[in-house]
């Protein structure tokens, strides 16, 4: 009988969650859902040291805003609670000690000081990685070098130490990996890593392998910077008698620099101006504040669809994805194997083609948002007929109020490259007939604007090319913009003839030039 699907994702909290986290608990997200089995997550808070406060809420914010569904969690528990793994600390004791007595971990009592002088001899040596293994084990103070009566005598008189793993010398450990394939590691390059810390927490090696055996996890999707620790992992199922139950690999690569040299940081999204971590983070002991997805206008929706695509591709030319259409058609075996460079331009383009997918009604919300805040009312009619004409031009919700400002604030200044160009005494003159005879429109709407200029052009032997941009210039401000005609009609009768007659005053020397 196959069993149920559940995967998990176990950040630690140590501040931020990278975009490269984002990913990993996305894709293991829609692999629960697609195959209809459970999204867990576990904190993995064993390194006390390094814990920063807030970190968890974040994280947990941030998968929220994601769309990233929880069935089991520290914030709405479980089956197998508790999920912190700071709260599972007297359970990891009892593991590492049946290693020790099958003869697959050890005791080893060495001082800070005789792990560095070993560490000096080595590189002395031209030890090109100075490590603890089955080699150097042999010189070091272990219960595998000390008589038992004297392990026996530490041990009871509560002498620091620590469990390591007693890694095999000379034997190949294979891994199969969903995503790459076979994976072989001569355990010749494996060191006895610390199991269990002389504090009594576990390292993440035998906390993680625990945890994810007790939680029934059957894959494990993570970044590929666990890869070299995947054997180690590997050597702990078989040693626990675990390994018919081990779950299935896959190792993501890594989300590159944008020009593809090296891994994706915090400082290279400081340095081009991008956001590298989902929600704006601030710092509880420095205080220094890095930007987020959220803030910078990015909908959470267009965020998940980018990052599905930075390693995963659906085989198709479809690029937008609703979140049911991702889970429908993920695949782990569409993953790439090699890394994904990240484009910012990308990001901004997913963002603009879930806007302009959206509702006028929805889109007027951001607008008339951004009003309030400048102490600017308007009716929901209106924000809908501006939120319309300019949703091809707008990136970010904020630039709403950016891109159709002149809506409602008339123009101080003009364009200077448009005015030297295009105002002229013969534009001037087509404007005076044109203000002169908008109170004359029985309708005030964009075609009937229209057919008055394209009547006044006609009386003057004009096109009109010749007076559209200065029109545009003296309405707006602006050289380009949505259908001019529509503007007029939005901004109204009267203040399309008083934004005229001021931008003739204002322009008077362009015109008499």
């Amino acid at each position: 009988m196959e069993r149920e699907v559940r995967v998990r994702f176990a950040p630690s909290p140590t501040g931020p969650l990278h975009i490269g986290g984002v990913r990993t608990a996305l894709y293991n997200f829609l692999l629960a859902r697609k195959t209809g089995g459970k999204m867990i997550l576990r904190i993995e808070d064993t390194d006390q040291t390094r814990f920063v406060p807030g970190a968890e809420d974040y994280i947990r914010e941030s998968l929220e805003w994601c769309g990233i569904e929880l069935d089991e969690s520290p914030w709405n528990g479980g089956p197998y609670a508790p999920y912190r793994q700071s709260e599972r600390k007297p359970m990891y004791m009892q593991y590492a000690l049946q290693l020790v007595e099958a003869g697959h971990a050890y005791y080893a009592f060495d001082t800070a000081e005789e792990l560095e002088a070993m560490r000096e001899r080595l590189k002395a040596a031209k030890v090109a990685t100075p490590q603890y293994n089955a080699i150097t084990r042999a010189t070091m103070k272990n219960s595998l070098t000390l008589p038992e009566d004297e392990v026996k005598r530490r041990l009871e008189s509560r002498e620091p130490y620590v469990i390591r793993l007693k890694v095999p010398r000379k034997e190949e450990v294979r891994l199969k990996d969903l995503i790459r394939g076979w994976v072989m590691v001569h355990s010749s390059a494996i060191d006895d890593k610390v199991l269990m810390k002389s504090d009594g927490m576990p390292t993440y090696h035998l906390a993680n392998i625990v945890d994810d055996h007790l939680m029934k996890i059957t894959h494990v999707i993570r970044g590929e910077e666990w890869l070299p620790s995947a054997p180690l992992h590997v050597l702990l199922y078989r040693y626990l008698g675990w390994e018919d139950t081990m779950p299935e690999f896959a190792h993501l690569p890594l989300l590159l620099k944008p020009d593809g040299n090296g891994k994706l940081s915090k400082r290279d999204g400081d340095k081009l101006g991008f956001p590298v971590f989902p929600l704006r983070w601030t710092d509880p002991n420095t205080g220094e504040v890095s930007s987020g997805y959220r803030e910078s206008g990015y909908l959470p929706e267009a965020f998940t669809n980018f990052l599905a695509f930075l390693g995963w591709n659906p085989g198709t030319q479809q690029e937008l994805f609703s979140m049911d259409e991702l889970i429908q058609e993920f695949s782990v075996e569409r993953i790439g194997k090699s890394g994904t460079r990240f484009d910012i331009q990308k990001a901004r383009w997913f963002n603009e083609q879930y806007l302009r997918a959206k509702p006028d009604n929805e889109l007027a919300g951001y607008l008339i948002k951004a009003l309030a805040e400048h102490n600017i009312t308007t009716t929901v009619d209106k924000a809908e007929k501006i939120a319309g004409l300019m949703k091809e031009r707008v990136s970010f919700p904020q630039d709403f109020w950016q891109e159709a400002k002149y809506f409602f604030v008339a123009p101080t200044e003009y364009n200077e490259k448009v005015a030297s160009k295009k105002w002229n005494s013969q534009a001037v003159a087509v404007f005076e007939d044109f203000k002169n005879e908008l109170p004359s429109l029985e309708n005030f709407n964009a075609d009937a604007v229209k057919d008055l200029l394209m009547s006044i052009l006609e009386r003057r032997g004009m096109k009109i090319g010749q007076v559209l941009q200065a029109l545009r210039l003296a309405v707006t401000g602006a050289e380009a913009g949505p259908d001019l005609m529509q503007i007029i009609e939005v901004i109204g009768r009267e203040e399309t003839i008083q934004r005229i007659e001021t931008a003739i005053e204002k322009l008077s020397a362009y015109a008499s030039a």
